[in-house]
C-alpha cells in the first residue's frame, strides 16, 4: 500500500498541475512538474511517515471501509499542508488551489485504487478455489447485512434473494435480484446453489423449521442464522422451546412431596429392591425412597444404559446417607437370578416397576410383553414370598380395566397373579402383596408431552390421534409418592387407585404445549397460526377414554388421594391356568394363542378390542 501511495502521490501531482496549466495559461504541466522534483523526495519520505503513523497503509483491502475512507481523507489533507509548506519553502510558483486540486486528486486515486485492488485479489480468490454459491431466504435487514458481509468473502458468494413478501418480487436489494420462493427449485437449478441460508430472525422458530423441512425435500443445504442483533447481544439468544415442568399441564394442584409425611417407616432402614430401576416411574421410586434413608437399595433393571444413569445419580444422593447401592442387570423373567438376588440380598421390600408400556410396541410384540409382564410378575412375586420379602408393591395401570390392547391386558393378568397370592399367604407368615393402579405419567419416556414438545421443535404438525380422546395424567413425583403411601398402608390383596382429578382432553393438552412456548395453534380461527394439530385416527389398541376400576366401585382410604377398588379376582386353579396356557403358547410362538388366554380371562377385553376395531373404522382422521 506505501509503493501504491508512492505511486498516486506524482500522478495526483501531475493532474494538478495539467488542470492549472490550462486554466491559467501557465506553463506547461511537466514543466511545473519538473520544478517540483526538487521537493517530491521529500513529500515522498513525508508522506510514508503520515501513512504509517495514521495507519492507512495497514489497513486490509477487505476492511477498507468508512473510518478507513475517513482516515485516506485526513492523509490528503496532511499531504496538501506538507506540499504548501515545501513549495513555500523552496519559493515555488504554485498557488494554493493547486495543492487542493492535488489533495482531491490524491483522495479519489486512493480509494479508487483500493477499490480495483480489493476486486482483482477476490477475483483470483475465485479462480482458484472452489466457492459456495448460497441463496439467501428473507430480504430484510438481516438478509442484505449477511450480502453486504458475504461479499469479500473468499469461498461464499451471494447469488440471489427469495423472500415471501410479494412486494419485493422482481426488485433488486443490495445488488442481487429478489425471487418468490415458489421458484426456489427452478433458482437452485439454474444458478446452481449449493446452500440455502435463512436470514429470517424475526420468524417463529416452527415456521422456520417448517421452511427449512420444506427446501431440505428439495435436496437443499440449509442453515438458519439470528439476527445481528442477536449476535451483539442486543437480544437475548432465548429458546422459546425450553421445556416446561410438567405440574403445568395438570390443570390441578399436585399432590405434596413425601418428604416429611407418613409411610417413610415402611422403607426407613430396610433393603428394597426396585425393579425397573432406570425406567421414568423407576427411577422416581429410586429417589423418593432413597429421601427415606434404606439401608440398601438393589437396583434392577434390564437396560444397561438406564441403569447406568440411574446408579450414578444415587450414589451422588447416597453420599449424604449410609444407603447401599446395588446395581443389577438382569429380567424378572429370569428365576433363577431373581432368586439368587432376593436371598443374597435378604431383600425386604420390593417395589415392581418392571414392565413394557408403550401401547403400540407390546401390540407388535404380544409375546414379548405377556412374558415380561405377566410371568415376569408371577415370578418375582412369587420367588417374594419364599425369600421372606415383607412387603410386594406392584405397579399397574388403568389400562388394565377393560383393556384394548396387549399392554392393559397384560398389566391386568399381573392383577391377578398378585391377588391369586395376596390370598394364599397367611396374615402374618409372608408378604403384603398390593398393588397402585394409576394413569399417565407427564414426561414419563412415551408420555405426550415430550412427544408434543419434539414436534414442536421440528415445526409441526403435533399429532392427536382423536378429537375426543381424553387420558388421566399425574406427575412421576406424585405418582410416586402416592405409591408408597398406599405400599406402606396395604393389609394385603389390595387394589389401590390413584385419584388422579378429571381425564384431560389430549387435543387440549397439545393447545397448551403450543402456548407455553410462546406459539400460536394454526386453525380455521388462525389460519396464520405457527403450530397445526393434526388427528390421524386411533391407533391399534387405544381407547377414547380410560376406567380407574372394573365395577365402579371404590371407597375411601386414610389417604384422600388413594382410593381402594372392588375388584373380582381368579381362585388359585383358574390363575394355574392361565399361566399354564399362556406358557404354552409363548413356548410354541403363537401370538393368536397367548390373546386368546387374555381375551378369555381379562373381564372386556375381547369386548374392548371389538368396540375399539368399531371405532378406528367408522373415526376417519380429521384435520
Amino acid at each position: 500500500m506505501l509503493g501504491v501511495d508512492s505511486v498516486l502521490i506524482p500522478l495526483a501531482l501531475l493532474l494538478a498541475f495539467s488542470l492549472h496549466a490550462g486554466s491559467s495559461g501557465a506553463g506547461s504541466a511537466l514543466e511545473m512538474m519538473h520544478s517540483y522534483l526538487q521537493v517530491l523526495p521529500l513529500l515522498l519520505l513525508a508522506a510514508g511517515a503520515l501513512s504509517i503513523f495514521l495507519g492507512v497503509s495497514a489497513i486490509q483491502l477487505n476492511a477498507y471501509e468508512t473510518a478507513a475512507i475517513g482516515l485516506t481523507g485526513a492523509f490528503s489533507i496532511a499531504l496538501v499542508m506538507v506540499s504548501v509548506l515545501l513549495a513555500t519553502a523552496v519559493q515555488l510558483p504554485m498557488v494554493i488551489s493547486t495543492h487542493i486540486v492535488f489533495g482531491i486528486s490524491f483522495f479519489i486515486f486512493s480509494i479508487s485504487s483500493r477499490a480495483v485492488l480489493l476486486q482483482v485479489v477476490l477475483a483470483i480468490y475465485r479462480r482458484s478455489s472452489v466457492r459456495c454459491r448460497v441463496l439467501i431466504y428473507g430480504a430484510g435487514t438481516t438478509g442484505t447485512q449477511l450480502v453486504s458481509a458475504l461479499r469479500t468473502h473468499e469461498h461464499i458468494e451471494p447469488v440471489a434473494f427469495v423472500d415471501d413478501n410479494k412486494a419485493l418480487h422482481g426488485l433488486v436489494v443490495a445488488r442481487l435480484h429478489v425471487y418468490s420462493p415458489v421458484r426456489i427449485a427452478e433458482i437452485a437449478a439454474e444458478k446452481q446453489i449449493d446452500r440455502v441460508l435463512l436470514a429470517l430472525p424475526s420468524l417463529s422458530l416452527p415456521k422456520q423449521a417448517q421452511i427449512s423441512r420444506r427446501l431440505k425435500k428439495l435436496g437443499l443445504e440449509v442453515q438458519t442464522l439470528p439476527s445481528f442483533a442477536q449476535l451483539i447481544g442486543e437480544e437475548a439468544l432465548v429458546d422459546k422451546l425450553t421445556d416446561v415442568e410438567p405440574a403445568l399441564f395438570l390443570n390441578r394442584d399436585e399432590v405434596e412431596n413425601v418428604t416429611g409425611n407418613g409411610g417413610v417407616e415402611s422403607y426407613q432402614g430396610k433393603t428394597v429392591l426396585i425393579s425397573g430401576a432406570g425406567g421414568s416411574i423407576g427411577s422416581e421410586l429410586c429417589r423418593q425412597v432413597m429421601q427415606c434413608r434404606p439401608a440398601k437399595m438393589v437396583l434392577f433393571e434390564l437396560s444397561e444404559v438406564a441403569l447406568y444413569r440411574v446408579d450414578l445419580e444415587l450414589r451422588q444422593l447416597a453420599e449424604e446417607t449410609d444407603t447401599e447401592i446395588v446395581p443389577i442387570l438382569g429380567s424378572v423373567t429370569d428365576g433363577r437370578q431373581v432368586r439368587r438376588i432376593l436371598s443374597d440380598h435378604d431383600i425386604q421390600v420390593v417395589l415392581h416397576a418392571a414392565a413394557y408400556k408403550h401401547v403400540p410396541l407390546v401390540e407388535s410384540n404380544p409375546l414379548t410383553g405377556l412374558a415380561n409382564n405377566v410371568l415376569g410378575t408371577q415370578t418375582l412375586a412369587s420367588e417374594a414370598a419364599k425369600a421372606g420379602v415383607e412387603r410386594f408393591i406392584l405397579i399397574s395401570s388403568d389400562k388394565a380395566v377393560r383393556p384394548a390392547n396387549v399392554m392393559g391386558a397384560s398389566k391386568r393378568l399381573a392383577e391377578l397373579v398378585i391377588q391369586d397370592l395376596a390370598t394364599r399367604v397367611p396374615a402374618g407368615e409372608g408378604p403384603v402383596y398390593t398393588m397402585v393402579r394409576f394413569g399417565n405419567v407427564l414426561g414419563s419416556s412415551g408420555s405426550v408431552v415430550p412427544l408434543f414438545q419434539e414436534q414442536l421443535r421440528r415445526g409441526g404438525p403435533i399429532t392427536v390421534t382423536h378429537r375426543d380422546v381424553s387420558r388421566y395424567f399425574m406427575t412421576a413425583q406424585e405418582a410416586v409418592h402416592l405409591v408408597l403411601r398406599a405400599g406402606a398402608m396395604a393389609k394385603g390383596g389390595e387394589v389401590f387407585v390413584l385419584d388422579m382429578g378429571k381425564p384431560v382432553p389430549i387435543e387440549r393438552l397439545a393447545r397448551q404445549i403450543v402456548e407455553s412456548a410462546g406459539y400460536t395453534v394454526r386453525d380455521v380461527i388462525t389460519p396464520d397460526g405457527d403450530i397445526e394439530i393434526e388427528f390421524i385416527g386411533l391407533r391399534p389398541g387405544e381407547k377414547l377414554t380410560e376406567e380407574l376400576t372394573v365395577t365402579g366401585n371404590l371407597t375411601g382410604t386414610s389417604h384422600r388421594k388413594i382410593l381402594s377398588a372392588d375388584e373380582a379376582a381368579l381362585s388359585e386353579i383358574e390363575i394355574a391356568s392361565v399361566l399354564s396356557a399362556l406358557r404354552s403358547a409363548l413356548a410354541a410362538g403363537d401370538e393368536q394363542a397367548a390373546k386368546e388366554v387374555a381375551m378369555r380371562w381379562v373381564e372386556g377385553y375381547s369386548q374392548a378390542v371389538r368396540t375399539a376395531h368399531d371405532a378406528q373404522a367408522q373415526a376417519a382422521p380429521a384435520s
